[in-house]
């Protein structure tokens, strides 16, 4: 059997705030898109909800800003290679579980993770903070990083990125200006 993922969610975590038509609906057109392939990769692979390593996966696929902010091609090719692993490998012990910090206990049925609606509010607010009415992808990767408890954050350890350095990184990037890339 299926589950079936609404296309506009409704999340209320109560330290998260609101995710769902509110938030989807400040995303950059080629942000909603990749959160629309998101919600399908989690339908295809038998989750009940889109989470964290989704975001990362179709944010990897889908941005070029978004694979310049790692140290190399390499890196990015390792990072795809666990997600792909993910509904053959240590990705099954997460199929029937939701990805929550734990800080409050929850369980929805509106097709997001508590973390991943956490992510995208954190994603928007990023945008708000550099006067941007829209969240792009690079927002959504810091907020991706910036939340320790998440799938993704666990992914990018196994591929040996330095998280930290990374979010240092996102946090210099500007408008127009890319991601500062580390002294060699």
């Amino acid at each position: 059997m299926q589950h079936r993922l609404p296309h506009s969610p409704h999340q209320q975590a109560a330290e998260r705030g609101p995710v769902g038509p509110d938030v989807e609906a400040r995303l950059s057109a080629e942000l909603a898109a990749m959160v629309a392939s998101a919600r399908r990769r989690a339908l295809r692979d038998g989750d009940r909800q889109i989470d964290t390593a989704h975001l990362l996966h179709t944010l990897l696929e889908s941005d070029p800003e978004v694979r310049e902010a790692f140290e190399s091609g390499p890196q990015v090719a390792r990072l795809l290679g666990y997600l792909v692993q993910r509904s053959i490998g240590y990705g099954l012990r997460w199929q029937s579980s939701v990805e929550d910090s734990g800080a409050v206990p929850t369980v929805t049925g509106d097709g997001w993770s508590p973390v991943a609606a956490g992510v995208m509010a954190a994603a928007y607010g990023r945008a708000v903070r550099r006067g941007d009415p829209f969240a792009d992808g690079v927002d959504l990767l810091a907020a991706l990083v910036a939340e320790p408890e998440s799938r993704a954050v666990e992914v990018l350890g196994r591929a040996g990125v330095d998280v930290r350095e990374l979010l240092v990184r996102l946090d210099g990037w500007r408008s127009g200006a890319g991601v500062s890339k580390p002294e060699a």
